[in-house]
């Protein structure tokens, strides 16, 4: 439920017919500068004869000549209103009101009308004749007014407006709140607009003040509404003063106001912030309330534990809620649900379903389909998928792209197809994920023309790509060489305020590297850096790499370096890229130099690394130093594979023997028995 003060937008800015030069608050600069709250004015766009049942209509100046284009009728019977009104109390509608006569006029146009709307015309209407400012008395009183003829979201228009305007002046609050109480008529409406008036100041982030005015309305005995309190309870605990949000909870609590939903806000704070324990006793101090936990409050914690992976603890507070005599709903099953499924354990899942009885939803069932999928049962995931239709649940867009997501995953394309085109017939909009799944499949088979295809069907449906799948397809041109296109992607997202993040600018820097444009792809680099831009190592070890590549060590070298320089630390990939391009020009000695330094430096060399060396080794016929890495990586609980056998292959062949593949089996062999390994005769392990 929203809160029947929550801020409307003020777009409209109460200008009910064509829109002019808004001058709204023109003399803000000025008012309370001097605290003086008699002499401050509110500025207010004329509304000519504009109507309040929002007719358009244009008008020629500020006085009374007006061209009503609609509505003229109405326009008429208001005015027709209003003079007699006014007519019947001595005043002349044809005059200047002054000030402190207009919130005179306003009380006896309601009371004799009834019609706030009628009210705020006047107001609007008065204030172009009294020379364009409204004092900030008639504003409270038109507040009030506003308020109590149910025409709320105008009242919360105005004292929006209020706030923004004059909110960061000091003391603001105290006048308002002063005026406000000036200028009631009855304590239930005095209460709303107050409460309005926090709630304006908490949604302007200046909860300081809020809190203030709060304290004053007190000395008023005037207490905000409850949606008031708990706005204030969530602004405190985002800005991390709990003691304070626990005051104010304590204060609802002595005034009788409910708290359940309040207490909801704690227990999410910190649970949010990993703060489980506490979170949960806060749930168990409900009972000082004279209050009891609902199902609610339990499934925050719940949720919570599911989603560090703490399913026994979240399981075992599942079976609690019975014995505080809360019933679990499918919110909460569905969580602990889908915890269970999201680590494998399916069979646990269906037992709680079955113990607890509770009809499965769509979002079960998606849980199911998701574990089943990501493990590839895709014959047991169109099972359930179908299962869910004869239940007379309706598949959703989650359903069916994780059906072609698993589909895709065991590289059944067809199938994957033909859950889009169920999609499509059953009238549901694939979504940007959907979308995204076909066009990164289509680049990594290498077929960037159907990419293009979906992409620009997703175009078409009205949906706007996001970085992610820009950065997809820009990767799937570079991998082809279609450099031009990726540039064009670059400029697309630029001009859709999609901002490129360093995945854009990698995946640019990786394809000029693959073509050989290692003059770009470093301007790039350079190009980053003096805009400030935040550099990974993958953005230098692409280049690195190119540069390594083509033996230019130098180069290579100095990027190395730059790095250190920018506090961005080589890891293992950029190493191997250094050492690749040694073994490939077979300066073994540099690169074993480097693979010491490396060591050195804490980094722990991986399986591709090892090989790259025991090649390099091998290629220049060093078998023994080549064989002498393998005993590293065992050491290193790193086994050596078919890669590794073909490398002492390579190096047998450097060094002439008869049987090359032969002897490459029986010194590796010969190795793994010394560590208590097998390898089979071709050589595996």
């Amino acid at each position: 439920m929203k809160s029947a003060f929550s801020k409307i937008s003020f777009c409209s800015k109460l200008n009910f017919g064509r829109k002019r030069g808004c001058r709204y608050f023109a003399t803000a600069n000025s008012a309370l500068s001097s605290l003086n709250y008699v002499d401050d004015c509110f500025t207010f766009e004329c509304p000519g004869a504009t109507n309040y049942h929002d007719d358009s209509v244009e008008q020629s100046n500020f006085g009374n000549e007006v061209q009503v284009s609609k509505g003229q009728k109405a326009v008429e019977d208001e005015m027709t209103m209003i003079k007699l009104i006014l007519g019947n109390h001595g005043f002349n509608l044809g005059s200047h009101p002054k000030q402190f006569e207009i919130v005179r006029i306003l009380d006896i146009l309601f009371e004799n009308s009834s019609d706030a709307g009628l009210c705020l015309y006047y107001f609007k209407w008065s204030g172009c004749l009294s020379g364009p400012n409204q004092s900030l008395e008639s504003i409270c009183k038109m507040m009030h007014i506003l308020v109590t003829g149910n025409m709320n979201h105008r009242a919360v228009d105005l004292m929006s407006q209020l706030v923004k305007t004059y909110g960061s002046k000091e003391g603001s609050s105290i006048i308002l709140l002063k005026l406000l109480y000036e200028t009631h008529n009855e304590r239930k409406t005095l209460e709303t607009t107050c409460s309005m008036l926090v709630d304006c100041y908490i949604k302007e982030r200046m909860v300081t003040a809020a809190l203030i005015l709060m304290g004053q309305m007190k000395h008023l005995n005037i207490f905000p509404s409850i949606w008031v309190y708990k706005s204030m309870i969530q602004a405190l605990l985002q800005t991390n003063q709990s003691d304070l949000a626990w005051d104010l909870l304590e204060e609802m609590y002595r005034q009788g106001i409910s708290l359940n939903y309040s207490i909801n806000l704690f227990i999410h704070h910190y649970c949010a912030k990993g703060n489980l324990g506490r979170g949960w006793k806060v749930l168990l101090e409900l009972r000082n309330f004279v209050s009891k936990p609902d199902a609610v409050d339990f499934t925050i914690v719940i949720n919570s534990l599911c989603k560090i992976s703490l399913l026994k603890e979240a399981s075992a507070l599942l079976f609690k809620m019975t014995a505080f005599g809360v019933s679990p709903d499918s919110v909460t099953m569905s969580s602990v649900i889908d915890g269970y499924c999201k680590v494998g354990k399916l069979d646990i899942a269906c037992k709680i379903l079955k113990y607890f009885r509770l009809p499965l939803n769509i979002f079960t069932y998606n849980s199911f389909i998701t574990r089943l999928c990501t493990e590839g049962d895709m014959e047991k995931a169109s099972e359930v998928f179908l299962e869910m239709s004869e239940v007379g649940l309706v598949p959703d867009c989650v359903s069916y792209t994780t059906m072609i997501g698993g589909y895709f995953k065991v590289e059944n394309i067809n199938r994957a197809f033909s859950y889009l085109c169920k999609m499509l017939k059953s009238g549901i909009q694939p979504s940007i994920i959907t979308y995204t799944l076909f066009i990164d499949n289509f680049c990594k088979y290498g077929d960037v023309e159907m990419a293009e295809v979906m992409f620009q069907k997703m175009i078409i449906d009205g949906l706007k790509p996001d970085v992610v799948m820009y950065n997809i397809l820009m990767d799937g041109y570079g991998k082809k060489g279609y450099l031009h296109k990726a540039f064009e992607l670059l400029d697309m997202m630029r001009s859709t305020n999609v901002t490129p993040n360093v995945v854009t600018y990698n995946t640019l820097i990786n394809g000029l590297v693959m073509r050989g444009f290692l003059r770009e792809a470093k301007d790039i680099l350079d190009e980053l850096i003096r805009r400030g831009f935040s550099i990974d190592v993958v953005t230098y070890t692409n280049i690195i790499y190119g540069y390594s590549k083509r033996g230019n060590f130098e180069e290579a070298f100095l990027l190395w370096y730059h790095m250190t320089d920018n506090c961005v630390k080589p890891d293992v990939v950029t190493c191997s890229a250094l050492l690749s391009g040694y073994c490939r020009e077979r300066r073994m000695d540099e690169a074993n130099a480097l693979f010491c330094k490396m060591l050195d430096v804490g980094l722990s060399p991986d399986l591709i690394l090892y090989n790259t060396l025991i090649h390099g080794f091998c290629s220049v016929g060093n078998v023994d130093e080549g064989c002498n890495f393998v005993k590293k990586m065992i050491e290193s609980s790193i086994i050596p594979n078919n890669v590794t056998h073909r490398a002492l292959v390579l190096g047998f062949q450097r060094k002439r023997v008869t049987n090359p593949i032969k002897s490459a089996t029986s010194k590796l062999q010969e190795i793994l028995l010394a560590y208590n390994l097998q390898i089979d005769a071709n050589g595996c392990i």
